[in-house]
């Protein structure tokens, strides 16, 4: 008998279905070997060297692991094929019975083929990629475990630090300082109604052969009357054919952003069921940045779209995409199904939120294998002669060919894209209407999930095995806060920021987060030892420790006071604090007053059923929030989406943008 051991049961499940009798197949469902919680567990004086323990979770696991493994004749570990997929290896390999031999297989898709190659092909424990593990591991415990006790001691106790979690919640800080200084102005946008026979509308571009800037009412109306007097006549008139080649194939951070504006997710959502999609067998390897495709998948595409939509649909080559980041994860594919003949119909074993993200994964694979769409565009330039040399214009695009938009069909807009009217360069046009439309700059918009993810990878920080966790912890730890799908800094998470990138710039500069990033890869790669990386990392660390500790003052977190007395001291103010579960209502007066009321947060309008009670926040038993009417049970109105959300943005599906 054979033993392959992988991490999940489902996983197990998957593979037990092909591999036939002569395999057994175990999981270990997760780590079984980790750092203790109770202490460091990392011996500074000797080159760091990381404590692991057995997980106490794990104990029936591993004595199930040592039962099965010695009665096999041949151990396969076959772990995810990545860092942390390679230290669980490396962990059950340490465990198993004397005398007996492992040998690693990797493959990045849970198919017959790809199981049965790997099997073929097995190889020892890649120690570049364990070391890599243990040295991300081991920073973020040192930075973790040091940083936590100093954040007790000079903001509030029951706090964490976070290598890269803080410099997510910086980045999500500082946007929120931008918006705070930004001073909105105030500008006009001019529109002319103008016909040969058909009308369309034209905006104001330049006046005198400078760009237009109306910046008040006044000028406004100025421009208003001489345009309703001016005449008009076709300046120019350019065609030209725009080709629009399609999407590459998704990365972790693509599919995350991609879920987050189309399906409306959160990325831990995203992972969990991209997690579920791989174990059941129907998409390849879900944590990579890698656009590279396997030749053989490549061909089953070319001839499913062939077969499916034509050959006028097929490019005369292939595509392959250039991964643009430096760092790369270790010879990965990128997202896609593993069979590109199962349609989202064909994944009726798996409904609802799973049919949802293999649809978005499987358009986007067919879609990257095909032609490039097509369009012709117009765009039109209006001479406009009054007190002043006006120019207008207008620009049109009407698809000619739909291309790759043929599985990934544009939005229905209908502000979009529009077809104008043949006109002639010179010809005379007649004036029907202006209009003057106010408008005032907007502030920078707040991260969202995408745009957060987006952020890090740009910067380098962060994998893709990590925007996930990175998001779900801030928030966990009450640093920043999600409203309508956008993030906000907490009183608490900005007193940790603040004292954090005060005291410590140079470890949460965005930079130096990044290039830890990349001295990991090179520990991944062999070219870097990961105690080097540690100690020059942490020696300084230490110093600096020691000085902010000694220096450093208290820090005052920041509170929204309500405007109302507190009820049991008379004197104290009623202020919103944010504890370890989240926001709460205190006396200001703490802790001379431990008056405590729970915080119910309004959203400021009337429900939409009963139309009395205001819609308040609530929280379920699993930590997600939901929105219901105050006079429940009375009214038992509900709702996961606020009834404040703009029609549009409720995850209706559009591929636009994925």
């Amino acid at each position: 008998m054979n033993l392959l051991i992988v991490e999940s049961p489902t996983k197990a499940r998957t593979l037990s279905r092909f591999l036939g009798k002569d395999f057994d197949v175990e999981a270990t469902t997760g780590h079984i070997k980790d750092l203790p919680k109770s202490k460091l567990g990392i011996d500074i004086e000797h080159d760091f060297k990381p404590d692991y323990v057995e997980v106490p979770k794990r104990k029936e696991t591993i004595e199930n692991l040592l039962k099965v493994a010695k009665k096999a004749s041949k151990i396969y570990l076959a772990t995810d094929p990545d860092r942390e997929g390679e230290a669980i290896s490396f962990h059950v390999e340490g465990i198993l019975p004397k005398g007996k031999n492992s040998q690693r297989i990797v493959f990045h898709e849970i198919t017959r083929e790809a199981v049965t190659d790997a099997i073929s092909h097995p190889r020892k424990i890649d120690k570049n990629l364990v070391d890599a593990q243990v040295g991300r591991r081991v920073l973020d415990r040192l930075v973790g475990y040091k940083l936590s006790p100093l954040l007790w001691k000079k903001v509030r106790r029951g706090l964490s630090a976070g290598r890269v979690q803080t410099v997510a919640v910086r980045l999500i800080t500082e946007k929120e300082r931008e918006i705070e200084k930004f001073k909105a102005e105030e500008y006009w946008e001019i529109y002319v109604d103008v016909k040969n026979g058909g009308v369309f509308t034209v905006q104001l571009t330049k006046i005198d052969d400078k760009v237009a800037e109306v910046k008040n009412k006044t000028r406004a109306d100025e421009i208003l009357v001489d345009l309703k007097k001016a005449n008009y006549k076709v300046f120019d008139v350019k065609n030209r054919q725009v080709v629009k080649n399609p999407y590459p194939p998704f990365t972790t951070s693509t599919m995350q952003q991609a879920a987050a504006r189309v399906l409306g997710w959160t990325s831990k959502k995203t992972m969990s069921v991209a997690q579920s999609l791989y174990e059941e067998g129907l998409i390849t390897y879900h944590r990579t940045d890698s656009l590279s495709l396997a030749l053989g998948a490549v061909d089953r595409a070319r001839k499913f779209i062939s077969k499916e939509y034509g050959e006028k649909y097929l490019p005369s080559a292939a595509r392959f995409y250039k991964t643009s980041s430096k760092v790369a994860q270790e010879a990965h594919e990128a997202i896609r199904p593993t069979d590109v003949t199962k349609t989202s119909a064909g994944t009726s074993r798996y409904e609802g939120e799973g049919r949802r993200l293999y649809e978005l994964i499987w358009r986007r694979f067919v879609a990257c294998q095909m032609d490039a769409s097509i369009f012709d565009e117009t765009v039109i330039d209006v001479e406009a002669r009054g007190s002043n040399n006006y120019l207008l214009r207008a620009s049109g695009q009407i698809m000619k060919f739909d291309g790759w938009r043929k599985v990934m069909p544009l939005k229905l807009d209908p502000d979009g894209a529009l077809s104008l009217p043949k006109v002639e360069k010179d010809e005379e046009l007649k004036f029907v209407k202006v209009d003057g439309v106010q408008k005032f700059t907007q502030p920078p918009a707040r991260f969202n999930e995408a745009s957060l993810i987006k952020t890090l990878e740009k910067l380098g920080i962060g994998r893709p095995s990590t925007y996930a966790p990175i998001i779900s912890v801030i928030q966990i730890r009450n640093y920043v806060e999600k409203k309508e799908g956008r993030f906000y800094p907490t009183p608490v998470g900005v007193a940790v920021n603040d004292f954090l990138i005060e005291h410590f710039p140079d470890v949460f500069d965005y930079e130096f987060t990044a290039k830890m990033e990349g001295e990991l890869d090179d520990v991944a790669n062999g070219s870097l030892p990961w105690v080097k990386t540690i100690k020059d990392f942490y020696n300084p660390f230490e110093k600096k420790l020691k000085v902010v500790e000694k220096n450093s003052k208290r820090v005052k977190i920041e509170v929204e006071k309500l405007g109302k007395k507190c009820p049991e001291c008379k004197i104290g103010e009623l202020v919103i604090r944010t504890g370890r579960f989240g926001k709460f209502v205190s006396c200001s007066r703490f802790p001379d007053c431990k008056h405590t009321e729970r915080y119910v947060e309004k959203v400021g309008m009337k429900c939409p059923e009963c139309k009395k009670g205001d819609v308040i926040v609530k929280k379920t038993g699993k930590g997600r929030h939901f929105f219901g009417c105050s006079r429940y049970p009375d009214c038992k109105w509900a709702s996961w989406r606020s009834p404040l959300t703009k029609a549009g943005t409720t995850g209706k599906k559009s591929f636009d943008n994925v």
